[in-house]
């Protein structure tokens, strides 16, 4: 087993969209893979899981990786979890944009 430390980075913290990202690469290993934090653990191939941490920018986790290559897999998911998503946030402008179209039609 392999541990390694990580800070959350994304402005929104990780919410669904970033999960699912995080969960789809885990779910192609074959080690088993677990993010620790103050608010419990997860098991990285449970969206759920996962969400329910509810880790917000700032945040400090543990990544525990065990099996086959653990090393490399672990700095994969210390990077991901580090990774500033490219999901930019919806205006309240866009949102109202977005109503209007649809209550023009």
């Amino acid at each position: 087993m392999i541990e390694k430390k990580a800070k959350i980075r994304n402005e929104m913290g990780i919410h669904c969209r970033p999960s699912a990202r995080i969960v789809t690469e885990a779910i192609r290993q074959t080690c088993e893979i677990k993010v620790i934090s103050d608010a419990g653990d997860a098991d990285l191939r449970s969206l759920l899981s996962l969400v329910s941490l509810g880790l917000q920018e700032g945040a400090e986790v543990r990544i525990q990786v065990t099996g086959f290559n653990e090393d490399a897999v672990c700095d994969r998911f210390v990077e991901l979890l580090e990774t500033h998503f490219d999901f930019p946030p919806q205006t309240s402008d866009a949102r109202g944009d977005l109503m209007k179209s649809f209550l023009d039609e």
